[in-house]
């Protein structure tokens, strides 16, 4: 029975006689992964770690405009957390979570909400500001008024759906060619493999740029409310 291109982002697959749905549990996985903080005499791996994270405090708060603990409290782990799901995804049987709108939009969604409800409710005029570009014709007030609303509204499902779209696509192209290799000979063979590394190492750099792009993105979201 033939099965569908998509079926390998299917959520619904199941792991034991189609009893047990273990798929999302891959969420998790990289957990696994982050090195213990309280370490009596600190691992190199906790010392590359905390490197990282005083860069992304650093870069997130150039974005930010100054120096705010809070905010890049949430934006490192949630960075973190999107380049772990995204990277397991690559390996073989391991369910890609961040391919699938359930997931990103659930975390796309909570954090402009939040950004936008405490810009609307603690700085109404700042936010009333950000509607009326500075210099526009008074002719076209109404239109940009209209065109910016819609282009906040519209926040959180581009966020989502670039993230899915970009992870969706490159997994989709390496199944695509995988699917031609039983009937290939040896030297067709050989070029498909070599095409399908080099595409394992662009979506390799895929996941790191997507993770990256996700959460500055939603920083640039929170430093037009304040």
């Amino acid at each position: 029975m033939s099965m569908s291109l998509f079926s390998v982002f299917d959520p619904s697959t199941d792991l034991v006689n189609s009893s047990l749905s273990m798929n999302w549990m891959s969420t998790t996985l990289g957990f696994m992964l982050i090195p213990l903080m309280f370490w009596l005499m600190p691992c190199r791996l906790n010392i590359i770690w905390m490197t990282i994270m005083k860069t992304l405090h650093y870069e997130f708060n150039l974005l930010l405009g100054k120096s705010n603990w809070g905010t890049t409290s949430i934006m490192i782990p949630l960075l973190m957390f999107i380049l772990l799901n995204n990277t397991l995804g690559l390996f073989p049987y391991i369910f890609t979570s961040s391919s699938h709108l359930t997931m990103t939009l659930s975390l796309a969604l909570p954090l402009w909400l939040s950004f936008m409800l405490f810009g609307w409710i603690k700085n109404t005029n700042h936010m009333f500001a950000h509607l009326m570009p500075q210099g526009t014709p008074p002719a076209l007030m109404p239109f940009m008024v209209c065109i910016e609303s819609i282009s906040n509204i519209i926040r959180p499902g581009t966020l989502a759906i670039r993230l899915a779209a970009n992870m969706i696509a490159g997994h989709l192209l390496l199944t695509l060619l995988g699917n031609t290799g039983p009937i290939l000979t040896w030297l067709p063979m050989s070029a498909l493999i070599m095409t399908q590394f080099a595409l394992l190492l662009l979506e390799s750099a895929v996941a790191i740029i997507q993770a990256y792009v996700f959460t500055i993105l939603i920083t640039l979201y929170a430093s037009e409310v304040k």
